[in-house]
């Protein structure tokens, strides 16, 4: 969402703005992108968490996040 996108920025992870130089062409809302657990706990913390897939979610996210929360933002729960 454009929401999670102004807090990772605001956060210190631009995510939004392309980076060519590493081949990172920026995201939009929309997006589906790798986010590491604690970039993800730390936005859902100030209520800015992305939804997850849980299929595409590695299973020690489970240590830092909680399984009922990441269920809770499932797109495919």
């Amino acid at each position: 969402t454009d929401e999670f996108l102004v807090f990772s920025r605001s956060a210190g992870n631009d995510l939004s703005t392309p980076r060519p130089e590493w081949g990172f062409p920026g995201l939009r809302p929309g997006d589906r992108w790798c986010l590491c657990a604690a970039r993800w706990r730390q936005a859902d913390e100030a209520g800015m968490a992305p939804k997850v897939v849980l299929a595409a979610t590695h299973e020690r996210s489970v240590e830092i996040c909680g399984l009922d929360r990441l269920k809770d933002l499932a797109v495919d729960g």
